[in-house]
């Protein structure tokens, strides 16, 4: 069976008897080549893969300090430990050896045993070196998909920072998800499924780790990110606020991709909150990921359920803690699962400097009315469930997202539906319509629902009932 490979030692001394008495000392536990000059030092240093450098400082021509600086120099050979093996014993001396770069300074005349412990320590801690750039690249391309350099080399900076445990932070967190997307990969295939969410996620984590985000989740098709965790900063909320703003901004580069490979369009709604989180490292030392907990998380995904595919909502803590100026475009309240008090939301639309993020308003966009529309039955969705009673409508004005029902059901706004739309003769069209209540004129009987999630087949029918003569 072969020997293990000893490590190199390459012995630098213009005195064949100094090499001579080093390689005695040295030979039995690794491999020994010399050089008797710098320049030829310089080169067998980039032929071979040197372990470790033994370096006399005074030689002729180019000295070991100069040796040693134009080995630190390349990069090639900057990783090799050096140390010096002199007869100078000034302590000058040896502080340059340390400047250029030298990891120990050993003076003549040796002494085996302090060669040999010298020698077996830089070794030791050459190893240890590599292990730990190999642990730090893992731990750079592992969370560097999710955090931002930043947040990535404040790790590698405080390696206490991966132990288990956690601390209270002030944070803004976001939760965004496409509308319709569940009903939508129950039509496509799993590859079809997981090409749409990687071109997504791929666009969206740029967009987050661009604002230091810190993305904690990717739950199917929907993200959560903190702003102010591991790492605070000042700006945290305002920086979340233009982040989900561009997040929205950078839908139409997802749809493009989409289209160019033959998948349907979808939009995203995105919820806001800011509040106290317990961050940190959770699990087990056999297994943990950096996590947060705290009602400010589920604050946030309430939140987000509210939202219809395009729109940003936020909590008042939000809007508190964002100095920047924010465009309101409409707020409300709604009543939200856990919290025993009604919310105020307010649907964001922009953001002034430095950021200057603005959407499109909506306002001014007018549905289109028609004479004779489609038959409707509704029925609310409570959670999961679906009401057993439904109620009948008539559609009366629609874009391509949103329709105008007139019907007896009284809904309160962000009301979630589920649609079953019927053609001219009464058949079924389809029944896996869903969409939000957005608006109500409960004196004339009308209501606006924004749809959610829209089937190939109502799609269709929806067009074609757009492309009918309008009143």
């Amino acid at each position: 069976m072969a020997g293990i490979e000893k490590p190199l030692i390459l012995i630098v001394d213009d005195i064949p008897g100094n090499i001579k008495t080093l390689a005695a000392i040295l030979s039995d536990s690794y491999e020994i080549i010399f050089s008797t000059n710098g320049e030829d030092a310089l080169t067998k240093a980039q032929d071979r893969p040197i372990d470790l450098i033994l370096l006399d400082i005074s030689m002729p021509g180019m000295d070991g300090y100069e040796v040693c600086r134009r080995l630190k120099g390349n990069e090639q050979t900057s990783d090799i430990p050096v140390i010096f093996v002199t007869a100078k014993q000034e302590s000058f001396n040896e502080t340059m050896g340390f400047e250029v770069g030298a990891v120990d300074y050993i003076t003549k005349p040796i002494s085996p045993p302090v060669v040999k412990i010298r020698i077996h320590t830089q070794l030791q801690n050459r190893e240890l070196n590599r292990s730990l750039a190999q642990s730090n690249q893992f731990i750079r391309k592992t969370f560097g998909r999710y955090m931002s350099d930043e947040v990535v080399e404040s790790i590698l900076d405080t390696p206490e920072g991966l132990r288990l445990g956690g601390e209270k932070k002030l944070v803004t967190v976001m939760m965004s998800d496409l509308r319709g997307f569940t009903a939508m990969g129950e039509r496509l295939t799993p590859e079809e499924v997981i090409s749409m969410l990687n071109i997504y996620l791929e666009i969206m984590t740029e967009v987050i780790l661009k604002y230091q985000g810190t993305i904690i989740e990717f739950l199917g098709d929907g993200i959560l990110a903190l702003f102010g965790a591991p790492i605070t900063r000042d700006d945290d909320a305002q920086r979340a606020m233009a982040c989900v703003l561009e997040m929205q901004l950078v839908m139409s580069q997802v749809n493009k991709k989409f289209r160019e490979k033959g998948f349907e369009e979808v939009t995203m709604g995105c919820g806001v909150d800011t509040g106290y989180v317990v961050a940190g490292n959770i699990g087990s030392d056999l297994r943990s990921k950096y996590g947060v907990v705290g009602n400010t998380i589920n604050l946030a995904a309430r939140i987000e359920s509210f939202t219809v595919g395009g729109q940003i909502l936020i909590t008042e803590n939000t809007m508190k803690a964002c100095s920047a100026t924010l465009r309101i475009d409409d707020q409300w309240q709604v009543s939200a699962k856990g919290v025993e008090h009604t919310l105020t939301v307010y649907h964001v639309g922009g953001i002034e400097e430095p950021y200057n993020i603005q959407l499109k308003k909506q306002d001014n966009i007018k549905p289109h009315h028609v004479k004779e529309g489609l038959t409707v039955r509704l029925t609310i969705l409570e959670g999961k469930r679906v009401n057993q009673r439904a109620h009948d409508g008539k559609i009366t004005a629609l874009l391509p997202s949103l329709i105008v029902i007139k019907t007896e059901l009284s809904a309160r706004r962000l009301t979630n539906l589920k649609v079953e739309l019927l053609d001219k003769q009464g058949a079924t069209i389809t029944n896996q319509l869903y969409g939000k209540v957005v608006g109500q004129e409960e004196k004339t009987g009308y209501i606006q629902v924004q749809l959610t999630s829209i089937p190939p087949e109502a799609s269709k029918a929806l067009q074609n009932l757009l492309n009918t003569e309008t009143i």
